[in-house]
């Protein structure tokens, strides 16, 4: 019987080592097949050796790449995260935020589809919530500094922090929202409104505050 190719050997003579971009891509392909089975199964339902099988990796690449099987969907749920930090780094002065969010806030309907549905099934996975909580306190020190930057702040100063803070909060728990209700059609509007839900909320968090006396 054939085993899985352990291709995650870096170092091993005669090849050169894994760059972390190739690191990168190797976990978001080995987390979107890992969802596939998620959705297919069920988390508990699927095993390690059955993600590695369907990612044509060896389960000790596996477990190299990723500390639990749950642990799995966190890339998918980055590109989701990093796609909205962009945004916020990409945002031009002079245009407002909805327009700007409307048009740069895109992701694949594929992966748009799968991060959503990690997001549901999170609701009653509490391995998987954990994860989606965690990525979100790693981005907020990000959204501090985009935030800083754009309000001629440093990053700790207290008005950024707590700018940051809510940024965050407001992104998920309408992302949750928007996972809940189960509107994931681009085509119904429903994405669009949640842009635009979205931008009203952060706009007040991105403007200059108040001069202090």
């Amino acid at each position: 019987m054939g085993t899985a190719p352990d291709d995650g050997a870096a170092g091993r003579r005669g090849r050169p080592p894994v760059t972390e971009e190739q690191r990168r891509r190797r976990r978001l392909e080995i987390s979107r097949h890992a969802v596939a089975l998620f959705r297919e199964h069920g988390v508990a339902e699927t095993t390690g050796e059955q993600v590695a099988r369907a990612a044509g990796v060896s389960e000790r690449t596996l477990w190299r790449l990723f500390r639990s099987k749950e642990a799995c969907v966190e890339p998918l749920l980055s590109v989701s995260l990093d796609a909205f930090v962009d945004v916020l780094r990409s945002w031009p002065e002079s245009e407002e935020l909805g327009a700007h969010l409307r048009s740069a806030y895109v992701m694949s309907p594929e992966d748009l589809e799968a991060v959503l549905a990690v997001v549901r099934m999170s609701r009653d996975e509490p391995a998987v919530r954990a994860v989606w909580l965690v990525l979100h306190e790693r981005a907020e020190p990000v959204f501090a500094d985009v935030l800083g930057r754009r309000l001629a702040l440093p990053p700790h100063d207290l008005t950024v922090a707590v700018r940051a803070a809510a940024v965050n909060a407001a992104l998920r728990v309408l992302t949750d929202a928007l996972a809940w209700s189960g509107g994931t059609d681009p085509s119904s509007g429903v994405i669009d409104e949640h842009r635009d839900r979205l931008a009203e909320e952060l706009r007040g968090l991105t403007e200059l505050p108040a001069r202090r006396p």
